[in-house]
């Protein structure tokens, strides 16, 4: 899990080529301008979601994780509590249609959103986004979803 403000996103060119077709469409392109749904950036490898989202209680909600994708969320309006585990215990069997799977666990680092910060969660890693804070119920959010296939599933328990 990486988290930092946008304007320091380019120090991570380099990690993932994936990660760096993401960046320099970032840089180049105004996401809140987007409408809401899938806006491709290089077909399956790179893609946006973007949506208006209720935010959830995190007090007993799941960390989901993802073995193809790891989710680069950047909330464009509002902002979001998210939380981060090391690890979990599965919930149920991972779906990989939909590329995620539910795990619980210990909430080991957790942020907020918002004010120009981002929060990439890489494949394999819990994660709660999309949780209240109190001054927020609701955000208008950008995912990018970036292909970086983790094979072994979640760092479960």
């Amino acid at each position: 899990m990486i988290t930092d403000t946008l304007q320091n996103l380019p120090r991570y060119r380099g990690l993932h080529k994936n990660l760096d077709i993401a960046i320099r469409w970032l840089m180049a392109h105004d996401v809140a301008a987007l409408p809401n749904g899938r806006t491709e950036v290089d077909g399956e490898a790179v893609f946006i979601n973007v949506m208006d989202a209720d935010l959830r209680d995190a007090e007993g909600a799941a960390f989901e994780y993802h073995r193809r994708y790891a989710d680069l969320q950047i909330d464009l309006t509002g902002g979001e509590r998210w939380g981060w585990a090391a690890s979990g215990t599965e919930e149920k069997p991972f779906d990989e249609g939909a590329d995620v799977g539910f795990v619980t666990g210990a909430e080991e680092a957790s942020g907020v959103l918002g004010g120009g910060r981002f929060a990439l969660f890489m494949p394999g890693e819990p994660h709660k986004p999309s949780c209240r804070t109190p001054d927020c119920a609701r955000v208008r959010k950008a995912v990018f979803k970036i292909e970086m296939r983790h094979d072994k599933g979640a760092y479960l328990e």
